[in-house]
């Protein structure tokens, strides 16, 4: 199966190119970025040695879908989906933060909270709660690149403010975006069964205004938990059913790997990769309630410079 690993196109009038741990940014000449999607994953801040064949293409369309479904809250970067993989629009310069916001306690607050805290970036947590317990309310828990590497770590909006990262008019949009975002990707995701857990926003600016960047409400940004059976598993004390990445890194972890020093990255069988790439496409129809439609990769370089190319003559 023809999977997108990595990618070096040369579009018209590009600037540069970016090789994030998932996907290829091109910066163009007109303030225009193309980014393709590959089907690399991450976990631990590692890139894993095998692609997932589709993934670049699940969330591709999975994020189009959401930042379409979400731009009466604020606008957005995108511009168009030429190709299953690839997504084209604004350059936008990012505010140096992530709105991570949470509505139950999982993930990383739930191991920072079962390590005994009980403040994550400054908001107050309740006392008396189990993993994947409801918050009262959504909480916002922020966070930022550390400088000597590429972990992200915990900040306060006190923080942010306070160092100048973001001004406190900017954040305080930030802020209702973000609780306005999450509002609806939860309406969204409880019409299909689903619960969105917690997620994480990217913003940027141009000219001025303050334009949503990045994917949103994807298996890479966020978590989710089948909404049947969410209360009886929780009463149980059960682990909760869950569509996110969650499982790949479970799976690192039972192979010992979390990304610590002197740890030897796993070797990934085909059956799991495979079974990565079915976790993918599940959440994607359950989320969207249609059927996932897989590309012809056969030949997926040409197929998507070609649709690139034209797309881009649209925009003259």
């Amino acid at each position: 199966m023809a999977t997108i690993k990595t990618s070096a196109f040369h579009f018209p009038g590009q600037k540069s190119i970016y090789n994030g741990k998932v996907r290829d940014v091109y910066t163009l000449e007109n303030d225009f970025l193309v980014i393709v999607a590959s089907d690399r994953i991450s976990a631990f801040d590692y890139i894993l040695p095998k692609p997932i064949p589709f993934k670049g293409q699940v969330l591709n369309q999975l994020a189009a879908k959401f930042l379409k479904a979400t731009s009466d809250i604020v606008p957005n970067w995108l511009l168009g989906t030429p190709d299953p993989s690839v997504a084209v629009g604004h350059a936008c310069e990012p505010f140096k933060v992530e709105m991570v916001i949470r509505g139950y306690l999982a993930g990383h607050a739930a191991r920072e909270y079962k390590a005994g805290k009980r403040i994550l970036c400054g908001v107050k947590l309740p006392d008396g709660m189990i993993e994947n317990d409801k918050f009262p309310t959504p909480i916002i828990t922020p966070a930022t690149k550390a400088e000597s590497g590429h972990h992200d770590e915990d900040i306060s909006r006190e923080d942010i403010i306070a160092k100048g990262i973001v001004s406190k008019e900017d954040y305080e949009q930030l802020e209702k975006y973000t609780y306005a975002l999450f509002e609806r990707g939860s309406q969204i995701a409880a019409e299909r069964g689903l619960i969105l857990v917690d997620t994480k926003y990217e913003f940027g600016k141009k000219n001025g205004k303050i334009y949503l960047i990045d994917e949103i409400h994807t298996p890479d940004s966020s978590r989710y938990f089948y909404a049947d059976g969410y209360a009886e598993r929780q009463a149980k004390g059960e682990k909760q059913k869950q569509l996110s990445k969650e499982f790949v890194r479970e799976w690192l972890i039972a192979n010992n790997f979390q990304g610590l020093e002197g740890q030897t990255m796993p070797v990934m069988p085909d059956e799991f990769v495979n079974t990565v790439t079915d976790r993918y496409i599940e959440l994607y129809e359950k989320i969207t309630g249609e059927k996932f439609v897989k590309a012809d990769n056969s030949n997926v370089e040409a197929r998507i410079e070609k649709n690139v190319l034209t797309f881009l003559e649209t925009l003259k």
